[in-house]
């Protein structure tokens, strides 16, 4: 087994003596697919709803909704991204039965937490949609929520269960097999998405069946690669779960989950402050923004802000067996140049979204549905150029987070995770909203939160690796 592993890694791949970009292009473009295909689940549901009879009660009802499925992301990239991490270290350190338990290990845990998940949001329900800002009141927007959430809780084993693997997968030295499960996936709701909203009528309900039918999908091409893994076996050793393997995955992938659980935090904070002061703002045509108009807008923000996260995180993972294999072998130099690498490709990409944000912000939020207000229109446009104002350095800072995981500190990647959407921008729109008493001034705190976090990031990472040399 290790002679195979030797051979795969180091002489088929060459991650310790290969050219970076040639080695960061060939795990980062399959990865960029795979992530932005995930990211479509959400958003296509996003433009057939807002092109619906359901139009921006759809959506607002989508947003409610989707911080639960970012959570069932969350705990899915938490082992996920842990085993991967720790798979990855273990073969760079030549250490066969330690890698074998990281992906068997990390699949028991998929399973237990995917259960768990799925009874939670079935038997509380009512409870998950008023945290995240679901209102009765709301009569439309809230029957909409509640049917999405309800059938979307039936698809999460399959989803939790088929994202998860998709690291391990990519690992093994098989991103493009890791991609088409995704793409298959993506495409099946894509194309099942207008059959069911608009042929058969369902609306919202619709959209939740295609959306777990593509997970399925996902989920059976996922698991049908453990008959051709490459360097890892699943078998009764390495299911067995083990204590100090449970651990160190779980540590690793922590900054994956705080990553994730970080959106889910932004989105509930913006919710119910939309609930509270959505009919204080009042919009240049001296009607209130109400709440429905929020809520929907900043949802479609979130989505398209996922886009171009979905793009920088897998861009960043693409280096992270490069990374992981090569901080294993003691190799600080090559990592050095491929965090370099990834830096600059994930800066690029946040200058072309500032770009489109400022200059076509009612040409993006068009795609989600015609005939809105002009209410709708004049806060999507504040939302796009402020809230997404500091898209450059957010780029930057989860690029951080990432290459701070692939070293092996998930203290200070934790840290980092944390930091732009938890512990700077919380406080900061909740002292902004509680000021100003607007929808629209809050945006502001987004910005802010990206220079703090950005500046520690910077700090994080030079203090890591003049640990390391």
């Amino acid at each position: 087994m290790l002679k195979i592993e030797e051979e795969f890694f180091v002489k088929k791949l060459d991650l310790g003596n290969d050219k970076i970009s040639k080695l960061i292009k060939k795990f980062a473009i399959p990865c960029v697919i795979s992530m932005i295909v995930a990211a479509l689940y959400n958003i296509v549901d996003q433009i057939f709803i807002g092109w619906s009879t359901a139009g921006a009660f759809g959506n607002a009802a989508t947003n409610i909704v989707y911080p639960f499925t970012v959570i069932a992301l969350a705990f899915a990239l938490l082992v996920g991204d842990g085993s991967a991490a720790l798979f990855n270290l273990s073969i760079g350190s030549k250490n066969v039965e330690k890698a074998n338990k990281s992906i068997g290990n990390g699949l028991i845990i998929l399973i237990i937490v995917a259960i768990i998940l799925t009874m939670l949001g079935l038997t509380f329900n009512k409870q998950i949609l008023s945290i995240f800002g679901g209102n009765p009141k709301e009569v439309e927007c809230y029957r909409y929520a509640k049917d999405y959430l309800i059938i979307i809780c039936y698809g999460l084993p399959f989803y939790i269960i088929g994202q998860g693997l998709n690291a391990a997968i990519r690992s093994d030295g098989s991103p493009k097999y890791a991609m088409i499960a995704t793409i298959v996936g993506a495409i099946s709701n894509i194309i099942l998405d207008p059959i069911f909203i608009f042929l058969l009528k369902m609306s919202v309900k619709g959209a939740a069946i295609a959306t777990i039918i593509g997970q399925i999908f996902t989920f059976i091409i996922s698991i049908l690669y453990f008959k051709k893994s490459k360097s890892f076996k699943i078998n009764k050793q390495s299911i067995k779960l083990d204590k100090e393997v449970c651990k160190q995955l779980l540590l690793l992938g922590l900054p994956s989950l705080i990553t994730q659980l970080a959106i889910v935090i932004i989105i509930a904070v913006a919710n119910n402050l939309v609930g509270k002061y959505g009919y204080m703002t009042i919009a240049s045509s001296k009607i209130a923004y109400g709440v429905v108009t929020p809520l929907a807008v900043i949802g479609i923000c979130m989505k398209v802000f996922g886009i171009v996260v979905s793009i920088v995180i897998g861009v960043s993972l693409g280096g992270m067996p490069i990374i992981g294999y090569n901080m294993g072998a003691g190799n600080i130099k090559r990592v050095k140049e491929t965090i370099k690498y990834i830096l600059i490709t994930n800066f690029i990409i946040g200058c072309i979204a500032f770009g489109l944000f400022e200059i076509f912000p009612t040409l993006i939020i068009n795609i989600f549905g015609n005939g809105n207000s002009f209410e709708y229109i004049e806060y999507a446009k504040y939302c796009l150029r402020i809230f997404l104002g500091g898209i450059i350095l957010t780029c930057i800072t989860k690029s951080l987070s990432i290459i701070l995981q692939s070293m092996g500190s998930s203290v200070k990647s934790t840290l980092l995770a944390l930091a732009r959407d938890v512990i700077f921008f919380v406080p900061a729109i909740i002292i902004i909203a509680t000021l100003s008493h607007s929808v629209v001034t809050m945006l502001w705190s987004a910005i802010i939160a990206d220079i703090l976090a950005f500046i520690l990031g910077y700090l994080l990472l030079k203090s890591e690796l003049k640990n390391k040399e």
